[in-house]
C-alpha cells in the first residue's frame, strides 16, 4: 500500500469521485476541505480547513505522499475577490505546505477557462493562455505559481480538463437538465455549430491518478475523444429524454449581451465564462495525455450527457431535498432563466 493521497476539495463533485478511484486503487486516502460529504466513506480521514489558512493546510498535508489540489471557487460563485484569495491564494499555500511536508507529488486540476476563446482549434499544451474573464485569470496564476515551485524542485504536474460532466453533476447542468424533464426547448447560440468538447469525472480521475505516478513536471489537456457541435450534443439528448424538448436558436450577439446584463444585474445563475464560452468552439488535442500517460478517455459528449441526465431523473428528489453540498452537487436557483425557457 502506497503512503496518503491527499484531495483537496475532496468534498465537492469532482473530488468526491477521485476519492473513490484512489480507494479503489488501494491508496490511503484523506479528504481536506471546508465541508464534509454525508456520502464520505469511513476508511476516508477527514482534515477540516480552508485552503486560505496555510497552517490548516500544513497540517492537512503531514505525512501524504501525492496531494491532488482541486479546491476552486468555480464561475457560479461570481465572486472576483474569492477567486483570487482561493484559485491563487490558495495554490501558494498548498505548494508551500507540499514544500514543508515533504510531498512526493503534487497534480494540480486547473480549468480549460485559462484560454478563454481560443485562436484556433484543437488547443495544445503549447498554445498561450489568453483568458478573459476572472475566473479563468485566478487559475492561470495558480498554474504559474506551480511552475515557479515546480522550478525549485517541487514535483508537481497540472491537468487542464475540458468542461466536466458525468453521474452527479449538477450546477449549471442540472437547470439543462429540468428543462428537459419538462420538455422545454433548448436554446443554442446562432446555428449551434461550435465544436465544443466536455470530459466524464471518471476519464479526469484516471488522468490524475495517472499523472500522480509519473515523476517530474508536465502538463496535459484532458478531454473526450468523441465530441461535435453543442447542437448534435443537444439534440441527442432531447431524443435520448424523449420528453418534446426541441433546440431552437437564438441569435448570437443579442443572446450573449443578454446573459452579460442578466449577470451583472444579479438576476442570472450564468458567469461571464458562461456567456463566453456557450456559443463558441473548443477542443483539446489530447495527444499528450494519450502517449504519456495512456490516457484512453471512455466515455464520448453524448454518453456522458445523457448518463447525467439520466442520473439526474433518478436521483431529483434527493437532489431537490439536499442542502449545503458543493456548487457541481446542488441544484442552482434559475432566476431570470426560469422566464427565458418559457419564451424559447
Amino acid at each position: 500500500m502506497s503512503g496518503v493521497h491527499l484531495v483537496t476539495g475532496g468534498s465537492g463533485y469532482f473530488g468526491c469521485l477521485l476519492v473513490a478511484r484512489l480507494r479503489a486503487r488501494g491508496h490511503p486516502v484523506r479528504v481536506f476541505d471546508i465541508a464534509d460529504a454525508a456520502d464520505r466513506p469511513a476508511d476516508v480521514e477527514f482534515a477540516h480547513g480552508d485552503i486560505r489558512d496555510l497552517e490548516a493546510v500544513v497540517r492537512a498535508c503531514r505525512g501524504a505522499e501525492v496531494v491532488h489540489h482541486n479546491v476552486a471557487q468555480v464561475p457560479l460563485a461570481k465572486d472576483r475577490r474569492a477567486f483570487f484569495e482561493v484559485n491563487e491564494g490558495g495554490t501558494r499555500n498548498l505548494l508551500e505546505a507540499s514544500v514543508r511536508e515533504r510531498v512526493r507529488k503534487v497534480i494540480y486540476t486547473s480549468s480549460s477557462a485559462v484560454f478563454g476563446v481560443p485562436a484556433h482549434n484543437p488547443v495544445t499544451e503549447e498554445m498561450e493562455p489568453r483568458p478573459q474573464e476572472s475566473y479563468g485569470r485566478a487559475k492561470l496564476a495558480g498554474e504559474r505559481l506551480c511552475h515557479g515551485y515546480a522550478a525549485n524542485g517541487l514535483d508537481v504536474s497540472i491537468i487542464r480538463p475540458r468542461t466536466i460532466l458525468g453521474h452527479g453533476r449538477l450546477g449549471i447542468m442540472q437547470i439543462l437538465f429540468e428543462w428537459v424533464r419538462l420538455g422545454r426547448n433548448i436554446p443554442v447560440l446562432g446555428r449551434g455549430d461550435n465544436v465544443y468538447q466536455f470530459v466524464h469525472a471518471d476519464d479526469l480521475a484516471d488522468a490524475c491518478v495517472r499523472a500522480a505516478e509519473r515523476p517530474g513536471f508536465r502538463l496535459y489537456h484532458v478531454g473526450a475523444a468523441e465530441f461535435g457541435t453543442m447542437r448534435e450534443l443537444l439534440e441527442a439528448l432531447v431524443t435520448h429524454a424523449g420528453t418534446g424538448s426541441r433546440v431552437r436558436s437564438l441569435p448570437m450577439a443579442p443572446a450573449v449581451a443578454g446573459m452579460r446584463i442578466a449577470n451583472t444585474l444579479g438576476l442570472s445563475p450564468l458567469g461571464p465564462y458562461h456567456a463566453l464560452m456557450y456559443g463558441r468552439a473548443m477542443y483539446f488535442d489530447l495527444t499528450r495525455a494519450r502517449t504519456e500517460l495512456g490516457y484512453a478517455p471512455r466515455y464520448g459528449n453524448v454518453a456522458m450527457l445523457c448518463e447525467s441526465y439520466d442520473w439526474y431523473l433518478a436521483n431529483r428528489d434527493a437532489v431537490l431535498a439536499g442542502a449545503g453540498a458543493s456548487h457541481h452537487r446542488s441544484p442552482v436557483a434559475q432566476g431570470v432563466l426560469a422566464l427565458v425557457s418559457r419564451l424559447l
